[in-house]
């Protein structure tokens, strides 16, 4: 089934159920908490909260939509058969309307009946409760008995999967549950059916108490792209729509199949995010932009890249506004800095009559020269294949990793504070500017989710940071990249790092971080990033080393978000 005949019918049945159709809102939201539109209720959130009225709005309480998302989490995954950056997501929306009943049965009819899913490919997933969140009895009853799905294809799922928010000190809440085909979830229903009295961590520790909201509303999503893929029995979300085409017209230049699909899904991207008034910059949401474009320049070919804009806004006439004329003109302009900045590398690789699997990994350690980027303007100088090159990287993975074990082991080390660790004087220098890094994370986590994050612990080796904090709920993607961005911002702006000795009870005045159940001597120091410590970004209770200033820590990235612990989550990042 075609593409846009799903998207077509999806909008079509929701219409036919009484609901308003909604046209997507930018990927720009007005909304301070995120950086990008990642879901499609963001545009409805202050319909939950009673700030904006659906009845005057859209002369009813039932919506729907398929609105631009835009996700970058996976980034490095975009090409496999699985993972975009910009997709479409259809959802419909209840405000204080229906709640588990109807949204259920549209859930089935849509799937079985609309676009003709044989039952017998469905699963289910329902929200299994913990203690003093009961068990979603109601969503099991429906789908059981009313759907007729087999109670053994209706699976029990915990807070981590089957339940949402609330979102900071409390709020709205709920179970949700989700469609399967064919063991891929497609379709994910939230029942926004309690307030919550304290935060998700309490809620989890017990220390919060639910009450049933007096009107309950209900917020859907199903990713267009993986749908479709699913219920042509595709196996990758490149063989079906619009990012098929794009690639059919990219493979004439490009030959292998991944490296077609992200420059597909990278152009798409590029193309929404300009026609959205986003431009390439270093900060925020125009660093997403400039990284997309540079990681297809990277690997470039002769593409056509004028024509597939041209191409792209004709797939999307008639429902989305693109501007491929000026997202051609931005992507050269952006070239020729590219260029610029690839020259102190490509200068050294012209230096090097024969570029050898060593010689390429040196290039890609220190100046960042990719491996498409080495075999593109190597002029005929290569003598090492993508195999040879890979598995150089391997060597020097398994030299870091007998070196962590050799670190972790006690054994070689010049620093161990039980928080750092290096074996060297160059990893003193790494774990140094980790250091500074891990106390610019805390201070970006607490500017993102709020003052409520606190440190739970953290490890630092010449590899990587980890840190551990306590935070009232998950970071959702766009989030997790805004703290990463937040941390390159500070680092681009080069501020300074110093401390302030002083008594203990002077430094807890200052307002500067500190582990409460830490026994710390009477005289302290307090790191802190600014001009000065009134004026500090962040400040903490810490006995160094750091660097003397931010622009030292070098490229920050996240590496990983994951839970640890109910209520502890932690983040592993690297400095380049």
């Amino acid at each position: 089934m075609d593409y846009f005949l799903v998207r077509k019918k999806f909008l079509e049945y929701f219409e036919r159920q009484g609901h308003r159709v909604v046209s997507s809102s930018s990927l720009l939201p007005d909304d301070p908490s995120v950086l990008l539109t990642t879901a499609g209720v963001q545009q409805f959130k202050k319909y939950y909260t009673g700030e904006l009225d659906p009845m005057r709005d859209f002369g009813g309480r039932r919506v729907a939509s398929a609105q631009k998302c835009f996700r970058t989490s996976d980034i490095d995954e975009v090409g496999d058969d699985t993972h975009l950056t910009f997709f479409e997501m259809l959802g419909n929306f209840s405000f204080g309307d229906y709640l588990k009943e109807e949204s259920i049965r549209f859930g089935y009819e849509f799937i079985v009946k609309e676009l003709g899913v044989d039952v017998s490919r469905i699963e289910v997933s329902v929200f299994e409760g913990t203690d003093g969140v009961p068990r979603d009895e109601e969503s099991f009853r429906i789908w059981r008995e009313e759907m007729g799905i087999p109670e053994e294809r209706i699976h029990f799922s915990g807070m981590e999967d089957n339940f949402w928010g609330p979102t900071g000190k409390n709020g709205p809440c709920g179970p949700t549950t989700e469609i399967y085909v064919d063991g891929i979830e497609v379709w994910n229903i939230v029942f926004n059916q309690f307030f919550c009295s304290g935060s998700r961590e309490e809620l989890l520790s017990g220390k919060a108490s639910l009450e049933n909201l007096s009107s309950p509303g209900v917020d859907t999503g199903m990713g267009l792209e993986r749908l479709v893929t699913i219920i042509n029995a595709k196996k990758s979300v490149y063989e079906v729509g619009p990012l098929q085409k794009i690639a059919e017209e990219i493979g004439g230049e490009v030959t292998e199949e991944r490296e077609q699909r992200m420059i597909a899904d990278h152009l798409r991207s590029a193309l929404f995010l300009i026609s959205d008034g986003v431009m390439p910059s270093n900060k925020e949401v125009g660093y997403v932009l400039r990284r997309l474009i540079r990681r297809v320049l990277a690997r470039e070919r002769k593409i056509p890249y004028e024509k597939i804009f041209e191409q792209i806004e004709g797939i999307y006439k008639g429902l989305y506004d693109l501007r491929a004329h000026e997202a051609f003109q931005v992507l050269t302009k952006e070239r020729g800095k590219f260029e610029k900045s690839l020259g102190k590398g490509l200068r050294e690789m012209a230096s090097i009559m024969k570029i050898g699997a060593k010689e390429a990994f040196r290039l890609y350690e220190s100046y960042g020269l990719s491996y498409e980027v080495i075999k593109d303007r190597g002029e005929g100088r290569l003598a090492f294949t993508r195999a040879e090159f890979d598995a150089e990287m391997e060597k020097h993975r398994e030299v870091s990793k007998a070196g962590m074990e050799k670190k972790f082991g006690g054994h070689g080390l010049i620093l161990d504070t039980g928080e750092l660790k290096a074996g060297s004087e160059e990893e003193v220098k790494k774990v140094t500017r980790l250091h500074t890094a891990t106390h610019l994370l805390q201070a970006a986590l607490r500017e993102v989710l709020g003052p409520e994050v606190k440190q739970a612990g953290s490890d630092i080796t010449s590899e990587r940071l980890r840190f551990d904090y306590a935070a009232p709920r998950k970071l959702t993607e766009e989030e997790l990249r805004q703290v990463e961005t937040w941390v390159r911002n500070m680092v681009s702006e080069d501020l300074l790092v110093s401390y302030e000795e002083m008594p203990i009870e002077e430094a807890k005045r200052t307002g500067a971080l500190y582990f409460f159940k830490e026994k710390y001597p009477e005289r302290v120091k307090v790191y802190y990033v600014g001009k000065s410590l009134d004026e500090a970004i962040s400040k903490e209770f810490c006995g160094g080393p750091h660097v003397t200033h931010t622009g030292e820590v070098g490229e920050f990235q996240i590496v990983k978000d994951e839970a640890v612990g109910a209520g502890i989550r932690r983040i592993r990042a690297v400095v380049k």
